[in-house]
């Protein structure tokens, strides 16, 4: 059996990770690589690269989130910037309300 304390931190960080990517793009805009940095960087967590590129995919998708292709440097690669849809900053207040709430429940 797997360490209780482990498998919370797995499930409110991994398994929710579209809300993490969510409160980035509050922020502004960022292209896929950036948020992984950016959620280690301030959630102290690393996202697996695979299930950043298939969350943000299926945000795209569901229309939280727009991308739009931006060139770069002259040489570098055009990167796909990602940013918070008027649905997407919806999707994130209710997902910290629920949070929130969740968190009141236990604090009883």
């Amino acid at each position: 059996m797997s360490d209780p304390i482990e498998r919370l931190r797995r499930k409110i960080t991994k398994e929710v990770l579209w809300l993490y990517i969510l409160r980035l793009l509050r922020e502004r805009p960022m292209y896929a690589y950036e948020l992984k940095q950016k959620i280690k960087e301030t959630f102290g967590f690393e996202p697996a690269t695979v299930s950043s590129y298939v969350v943000l995919y299926k945000l795209e998708k569901d229309g939280y989130v727009t991308a739009e292709w931006q060139e770069q440097e002259m040489g570098k690669p055009s990167r796909k910037y990602y940013k918070l849809t008027g649905d997407g900053e919806r999707l994130l207040e209710e997902g910290i309300k629920f949070m929130e709430d969740i968190l009141e429940k236990l604090k009883e």
